[in-house]
């Protein structure tokens, strides 16, 4: 028997919008990211450690960029804090800032955003530029309004460990194809945010960024939001194992 046109047209047009209203209803939360214990080790920029071959390697989406480079990620945690490895292809290092806690976010950086305790708007945010300079903040956001706080009496066992290392091409120093940066947040840095270092079955909200400006600002980012990296609501949930 013959279908007509009309009811196959009406047809698809209803699966696209179921499609598109279970996009909506996704749930963040329920993109889990396991995150695998580790011994304590020293960080080169290079991800060089044999601890890393127990990570998987996630791989952070472009949004609404023109770029090829690819970004991604590992991350594992210690008794002691969380490491995270971030691999970014490049050609181009766009960082002039010298200096910690600057405004590093307007040229190249990635950032990382952990959110351990649900029952309060405040979370903990890192970032890193190519030139290992940091910025570190907790950021209270009340519906939108924040500001970040850098770290009182920063030192000893809460300062954190980081290193960079720029690769070139065939060894040519104008000629650059990428940059790897490994960094570790101790959990005493993150008190009270974080009241005692996870143990398995843990889980924490978090998101992972990277910003490139070759070609204006281009982002990745491992969930998407609807404003700004801010928007701690859209963040995934780490497991950890």
């Amino acid at each position: 028997m013959a279908i007509k046109l009309p009811f196959l047209l009406l047809i698809c047009m209803m699966s696209t919008a179921i499609v598109k209203g279970q996009q909506r209803d996704h749930n963040p939360a329920d993109s889990i990211l396991p995150v695998v214990k580790c011994s304590d080790f020293e960080l080169t920029g290079e991800g060089i450690s044999s601890e890393w071959d127990n990570a998987a390697w996630l791989e952070l989406s472009k949004r609404e960029s023109s770029a090829t480079y690819h970004t991604r990620l590992k991350i594992m945690y210690s008794k002691k804090g969380i490491y995270c490895l971030y691999d970014c292809g490049d050609s181009k290092i766009t960082a002039t800032l010298k200096g910690d806690n600057l405004d590093i976010y307007k040229e190249d950086v990635v950032e990382a955003f952990f959110w351990a305790d649900e029952s309060v708007p405040v979370y903990f945010e890192y970032e890193l530029s190519p030139l290992n300079y940091e910025l570190v903040l907790m950021v209270p956001n009340y519906k939108g309004r924040f500001l970040g706080w850098i770290p009182w009496h920063y030192g000893g066992d809460r300062l954190t460990r980081h290193a960079v290392s720029i690769r070139y091409d065939k060894g040519k120093q104008d000629n650059v194809v990428g940059w790897t940066c490994e960094f570790f947040i101790p959990f005493e840095l993150m008190k009270p945010m974080v009241a005692s270092a996870p143990k398995a079955g843990t889980r924490w909200r978090a998101n992972f960024y990277r910003i490139d400006y070759d070609h204006g600002s281009e982002h990745w980012s491992w969930l998407p939001v609807k404003s700004t990296f801010h928007d701690y609501e859209r963040f995934g949930t780490l497991l950890f194992k």
